[in-house]
């Protein structure tokens, strides 16, 4: 991989305690919220499999939880240090670590194979499902970051490639509970396009910040080929996509999560809407705790999609029954 221009290293010497804050802070650990998204997988196993919460699982949870902190770090060490040069270009992202020249290129190569390392020998003692999940979202950030590939800079490539770690997340979360069960087709497809809807909208919001086509487009390369309505209309795509799926999840495993359709409709609206803020948080999820709209109604969602998983709504099968021929 081409390591020009990579660290912009300041004429003055960097203190080593500055030094060793900016490799603590490329590990990224405020990050840690987006395991949120291995919750579902664990969640929704139980529900399936009956799977009793004894100390296996807790361990299992625990460990878990910490090899896939390990990876997500490893890759955002890897992200950190070859986004350096375009960082530089963003009116918020200019002032990370590597971005600043604070990041010494081998001790940031040594951490990104150190956590992937550490992360799949954790993920090795739980199960093969598990190991391959882990392995999978460490691989898709090797794709995502490193060139030539570098799928970040291929348009709709770079959302679909990125919000593919959401169902690899569901997977840890799901191996987590159970190897001998696979996890199911269509819902995994519902939370990859879930994703991608995200991760659209947090383009168009970076799109519509920058507000000017050649800065935008030297801080991401697929922003030679976007514009907002482009973004706007792929963001319908994977809404739309996603419900597909997710109905045709609900009809084959449990019909009466089909009373959450409104709640998400309506969650996924308030989440677009925040997408044109100035500095939304859409542009930055793990700062998204500071919406306490959004979150209180996430809150809600999940708490109607968890108690319908366990709590049986009889005339719903009834309205819903399947044509006989």
């Amino acid at each position: 991989m081409s390591t020009n221009v990579l660290i912009n290293e300041p004429s003055s010497p960097i203190p080593f305690g500055r030094r060793l804050l900016a490799h603590v802070r490329i590990l990224r650990l405020d990050h840690c919220i987006k395991q949120i998204f291995i919750l579902p997988g664990i969640v929704l196993a139980i529900a399936i499999t009956g799977r009793h919460m004894d100390r296996e699982f807790v361990a299992n949870v625990l460990m878990g939880m910490l090899a896939a902190t390990l990876i997500s770090s490893s890759n955002y060490v890897l992200n950190e240090m070859l986004d350096a040069p375009f960082d530089r270009l963003h009116p918020t992202k200019c002032s990370r670590p590597a971005a600043e020249g604070l990041v010494h290129l081998g001790w940031g190569y040594a951490q990104w194979i150190a956590m992937m390392v550490l992360g799949l020998a954790l993920a090795s003692t739980i199960s093969l499902g598990f190991l391959l999940s882990a392995a999978g979202l460490w691989v898709m950030g090797c794709l995502y970051n490193i060139p030539p590939i570098r799928t970040k800079d291929i348009p709709y490539i770079d959302v679909l490639s990125e919000s593919i770690n959401n169902p690899l997340r569901f997977c840890l979360g799901w191996y987590m509970v159970t190897a001998l069960v696979l996890p199911p087709a269509s819902l995994l497809v519902a939370y990859w396009m879930l994703g991608a809807y995200f991760m659209v909208l947090k383009r168009f919001s970076e799109h519509r910040q920058i507000n000017d086509p050649a800065v935008a487009a030297g801080y991401r390369k697929s922003f030679l080929f976007y514009n907002q309505e482009s973004l706007l209309s792929s963001a319908i795509f994977y809404a739309v996509t996603s419900m597909l799926f997710l109905g045709a999840f609900i009809m084959r495993y449990r019909i009466e999560l089909i009373l959450t359709f409104p709640m998400i409709a309506l969650l996924m609206s308030i989440y677009f809407k925040l997408a044109f803020g100035y500095e939304s948080s859409v542009q930055n999820p793990e700062k998204l705790y500071r919406e306490p709209r959004l979150m209180s109604f996430l809150a809600l969602t999940i708490a109607a999609f968890v108690l319908l998983l366990f709590v049986d709504v009889p005339w719903l099968g009834e309205t819903f029954v399947k044509s006989q021929r």
